[in-house]
Parts: structure tokens; C-alpha cells; sequence
């Protein structure tokens, strides 16, 4: 399993974006990391507004890629999944939910308008509730 100093110096590759690491937190009985974006929401736009997105990911499925040199979500955390170029999809069109790494994947609106956060569907019940979001520290 990765430290905390591995996800500090690496970015992971999640929807052919790349998210920072910002912090551990504890779920239940979860180690999940939390990883951020900041972004434009449109360039077309005549006044385009900054997305935050946040990403969280159970600790034990991020893989350290060396041969691409960043991290990948596994839901075993040892297999460095096969990387599709696939076009990258603007926030607000991406579907609610989509299989990412070929995992299912939750998108909801976060705690500001102008935020969104991901979650693996089968942990969104635990992570993508209010009692979830005090525990991810997320406001």
C-alpha cells in the first residue's frame, strides 16, 4: 500500500485529468484519499466559472504506474490498469454515473455550486452522504 508521502508526489490520472492529493481521511473502517482539480467549467463561455472537483478513492485500490509515472485506481491496489485515450468528457456533460478503469463511478454535486465529487458507486452510500462528507472533510 502507498504512504502518504507516495501520494504527495505523484499526481493520479482519473477521467484523463490529473488530480492532486490533498489529504487522508477515515471512513468507517476506510483509509480514503482525497484528491483534487481545480478547472474551467467551459472555454466557450463568456464567463466560464472554476469547477473544484474532488476525488474520493479507498487508500488500499491506488497503484503507483511506473512506467507512466503517476497513479491509477485498482480495485485490487496491484494491478496497473490498462490506459484508454479516450476524449476528455467537460464536467457538466459527464454522465451521473460511468465506469472509469472499469469501475462504476458516482458524480454528484458537491458542497458548493461550483463543486463536484466522485466516489466508487459501491462506496457512495458511505461517502456521499452528509455524515460522509464531515468525515472527508468536505464543506
Amino acid at each position: 500500500m502507498l504512504t502518504e508521502s507516495d501520494l504527495e508526489i505523484n499526481v493520479l490520472e482519473f477521467r484523463q485529468r490529473s488530480f492532486q492529493f490533498v489529504r487522508l481521511a477515515d471512513v468507517g473502517p476506510r483509509s480514503i484519499a482525497l484528491f483534487a482539480r481545480t478547472e474551467t467549467e467551459s472555454e466557450s463561455q463568456f464567463r466560464p466559472k472554476l469547477l473544484h472537483l474532488t476525488l474520493a478513492v479507498p487508500l488500499a485500490w491506488i497503484v503507483y504506474d511506473e512506467g507512466e509515472d503517476v497513479l491509477s485506481v485498482a480495485r485490487d491496489g496491484a494491478t496497473v490498469p490498462v490506459r484508454l485515450a479516450e476524449p476528455v468528457i467537460e464536467v457538466g456533460a459527464e454522465p451521473a454515473e460511468f465506469k472509469e478503469q472499469g469501475l462504476a463511478w458516482t458524480k454528484v454535486a458537491g458542497p458548493t455550486p461550483v463543486s463536484f465529487v466522485y466516489a466508487p458507486t459501491e462506496l457512495k452510500d458511505d461517502l456521499l452522504s452528509p455524515r460522509g462528507y464531515e468525515a472527508l472533510g468536505l464543506r
